[in-house]
């Protein structure tokens, strides 16, 4: 390549800073020279090893144009080569690209559409460096992307076919069989055929927040290479108010994180709305980049851009150092997921929570009108983060540099657990995290058959209290659930600690995905509501994960009680021999007589 990369290395001042959330713009400055420099020797790997398969480039110039173009710009304006690569889902399109090589398959397109995409990266390099130039580009359902400016659209009979993007002083075009695209002078501004990148820009001066809102980019998603999904007006007007909004907290909440947000995130990838959720992504490849469904309110939002923004930084840690060995076993619980993890899934989690957790709990001292929900959700990430990050600790794959990054976590963590929360959002956290935990061993835990039988065996001799091993503790997950699960109970408690526009938890929740009359009546606080529905549930289908769990949450807030204790401390033991009486025994208790019977010998 007609450029070199320098050596990058992260200080141990910088490690220990980013572990404790006390970074600032010029670390971030770092991590994305290193993050540049990554790129260009990730792009440099995949044009040699497209030079050694045939045909890569289809009807595409040949790889030394690219070269060529490549080593123009670098000479004539390095800044506009760094601005292409960059560019977040150059990150992305090269580890997509490197991969279908490496297994010689087409993907989404055909293979040659993938390789070709250098192409582009090449001419959007040339635009923004005002050279004299030409060269064919890839055309996909008529869309010749220029990463990181914009997209031309063209007529086009055949699905895959190329386009050529030439120009003079500064004034381009992109052409193809059937028609022509004249590119605006100003590129940031839509033209007839010219999709223009959004830009987002929230705050002033210092405390300014730039994003662009990316729904042109192929190589945006997380997977596969998606087509343009443009937004309307209108929905471009609801992302910048929600935006201007959350930047607005953010700042207030916690501005050394957010100058540190301003400084690492520059595209968001909009996605469509999904009732009561924020759902949001991002990958360690498109660093400065993530993908988010249309919040709710700025809140979400603000806690959603903390989120990713610490996926985002981990990510370049990790490029740069280290944590843990490779494991991949999906052997850890985690609250924010419903399925096993392993270590790294996990420690990502870690450190994404623990960044929302700084803000819910700037949040909730501020005493702003939202401090009730900033409360629960300070206290409830808190404590939730707390239980994995111990885990963790323990863990022996952690390399000495991902434990002493756990260590500095701990040392800000630990000290927000002593602060004091109002009682009753104590109990909401509490039972969202028992409600989550049983069901989360319900469908990936898988008893001793041998133990199942004995306990099964037991209750048929009629004896009066069970076996006294039900479950032994390091019983490992299966990352294959038996059940359905639903997280509704955590939207109607969130939906219980304020109003959602003009209505509140009783008028949504029969909106809520999944909600039965027993969640909401437990949400709401009452609990014998909801035990006498949860035990309907179960008459009509007494494997039913979420009514199993939500019979022991009900049961368990009018004091002690054994079957509780085995719904929510061992569930998939009370599921287990519950199904091997139904094949057995003549007289099939309920799933709460069974539950009452096990719970005796269990422990709260």
């Amino acid at each position: 390549m007609p450029y070199s990369t320098p050596f990058h290395r992260m200080s141990w001042g910088d490690f220990d800073a980013f572990a404790r959330l006390r970074g600032d713009a010029s670390m971030i400055g770092r991590l994305r020279g290193a993050e540049l420099s990554r790129r260009k020797l990730l792009v440099h790997a995949l044009l040699e090893s497209s030079a050694k398969t045939p045909g890569a480039y289809g009807s595409l110039p040949p790889l030394e144009a690219v070269w060529d173009l490549l080593a123009r710009v670098e000479n004539v304006s390095p800044a506009s080569l760094d601005r292409a690569f960059a560019h977040p889902y150059t990150g992305s399109w090269a580890g997509y690209t490197t991969r279908l090589l490496a297994h010689g398959a087409d993907g989404v397109c055909p293979l040659w559409i993938h390789v070709g995409h250098v192409h582009a990266l090449a001419a959007a390099a040339a635009i923004t460096a005002d050279l004299d130039f030409e060269i064919s580009v890839p055309l996909w359902d008529g869309n010749a992307v220029l990463p990181s400016l914009g997209t031309a659209r063209l007529p086009a009979r055949a699905r895959f076919s190329t386009a050529e993007v030439r120009g003079r002083r500064g004034r381009y075009t992109v052409s193809g069989e059937n028609g022509e695209v004249r590119l605006p002078v100003r590129l940031d501004s839509d033209a007839p055929g010219w999709w223009a990148l959004r830009s987002c820009g929230m705050g002033a001066e210092r405390n300014r927040l730039s994003v662009t809102l990316d729904d042109l980019d192929p190589y945006r998603g997380l997977h596969e290479p998606l087509p343009p999904e443009r937004l309307e007006a209108a929905e471009v007007g609801t992302w910048r108010r929600l935006l201007g909004e959350a930047w607005a907290l953010l700042l207030d909440a916690t501005p050394e994180l957010a100058g540190m947000v301003a400084s690492g995130l520059d595209s968001l990838v909009p996605k469509p709305n999904v009732p009561f959720q924020t759902p949001s992504a991002s990958t360690g490849e498109a660093f400065g980049s993530a993908v988010i469904g249309l919040p709710v309110d700025a809140f979400d939002l603000a806690a959603t851009l903390v989120h990713e923004f610490q996926h985002i930084v981990l990510g370049g840690i990790l490029h740069l150092t280290q944590l843990y060995e490779n494991d991949r076993t999906e052997r850890i619980y985690v609250p924010w997921r419903d399925d096993p993890r392993p270590l790294g899934g996990a420690l990502t989690g870690v450190y994404a929570f623990f960044g929302v957790t700084a803000f819910w709990r700037r949040t909730a001292q501020s005493e702003s009108g939202e401090s009730r929900r900033a409360w629960f959700e300070f206290a409830y990430w808190r404590d939730q983060t707390w239980r994995t990050l111990r885990t963790l600790r323990r863990d022996s794959t952690l390399t000495e540099a991902g434990q002493r990054f756990l260590a500095g976590v701990a040392e800000v963590l630990e000290p927000w657990r002593h602060e004091p929360v109002p009682e009753d959002v104590l109990d909401l956290t509490e039972l969202l995290a028992s409600d989550h935990r049983a069901g989360w061993r319900l469908r990936h835990l898988r008893p001793d058959p041998a133990m199942v039988s004995t306990a099964a065996d037991a209750w048929l001799a009629g004896r009066a209290r069970p076996p006294v091993v039900l479950s032994p503790p390091d019983l490992p997950p299966t990352p294959v659930p038996d059940g359905p699960w639903s997280r509704s109970r955590a939207t109607l408690v969130r939906l219980g600690l304020g109003k959602r526009g003009s209505k509140d938890v009783h008028e949504l929740w029969p909106e809520v995905p999944g909600a039965t009359y027993a969640d909401y009546a437990l949400a709401t606080g009452r609990r014998a509501d909801a035990a006498r529905s949860y035990r309907a549930e179960l008459r009509e289908d007494p494997d039913r994960p979420a009514s199993l769990v939500g019979l022991g949450l009900a049961l368990n807030g009018a004091g002690p009680n054994p079957a509780a204790r085995a719904l929510l401390h061992c569930p998939e033991m009370v599921r287990a021999v519950h199904r091997e009486l139904r094949r057995t025994a003549r007289d099939v208790p309920t799933p709460e007589t069974l539950a009452w019977w096990l719970g005796q010998l269990v422990s709260g």
